[in-house]
């Protein structure tokens, strides 16, 4: 009866030394996020955020799967041959941007993520990445991107969702169009008509 008790007596302590803890822990994190988020409000001024400006950007991207360099990797297979739409399979990509239609024309960055078949029995792909620009004063600035893209239809939208560098709080979309499409290599390229808010200075062209 005695060990009885003594057990009993062992688990309560334990526990409430536990819930102790516990408390204890959860109250200094919720007085460190306190601490964290409540901050003055800031000045746009110092960010550069007085004046937002809407602007166009026309880039054609291009995506390789054949030859020496692709670049679009096929990372996972199709989960099943039983999906014409090859649902499952996901490419990664760092596809280059240029200036005209033509691959050897000037390079003005790369599309950097990945794409998958996200449809059982439609053609259409989940896509996420960023346009990395390498020219001139956008060198290193991002554009986010993300959205459907029904491939095969005529035109497509996908959502600007953020950036940085000149394209810092970047917001928009992006229409998307087929210029080239070899089926037989799988290559393809795709006009970008992008149209996004941002509080950079002007980028009516590159």
């Amino acid at each position: 009866m005695t060990s009885s008790i003594s057990t009993t007596h062992f688990i309560l302590l334990f526990l409430f030394l536990f819930l102790s803890l516990f408390l204890s822990s959860s109250i200094a994190y919720a007085q460190e996020d306190e601490a964290f988020f409540i901050k003055k409000s800031m000045d746009r001024k110092l960010l550069g955020l007085e004046t937002e400006q809407l602007s166009h950007l026309r880039l054609y991207w291009h995506d390789v799967l054949s030859g020496d360099n692709p670049t679009s990797i096929e990372i996972i297979p199709p989960i099943s041959n039983k999906f014409q739409s090859g649902f499952g399979y996901i490419r990664m990509i760092d596809n280059a941007l240029t200036e005209e239609q033509n691959r050897s024309s000037k390079l003005l960055g790369r599309a950097q993520g990945f794409y998958a078949s996200a449809s059982q029995d439609k053609v259409a792909l989940l896509m996420a990445m960023n346009f990395v620009f390498t020219s001139g004063k956008y060198n290193g600035s991002t554009i986010s991107m993300f959205g459907r893209n029904p491939w095969m239809e005529n035109l497509r939208e996908l959502s600007v969702i953020g950036g940085s560098g000149l394209f810092r709080f970047a917001r928009g979309y992006a229409k998307l169009h087929t210029v080239e499409l070899d089926i037989a290599k799988g290559n393809a390229v795709v006009e970008y008509n992008i149209y996004l808010f941002h509080y950079a200075d002007s980028i009516a062209s590159f």
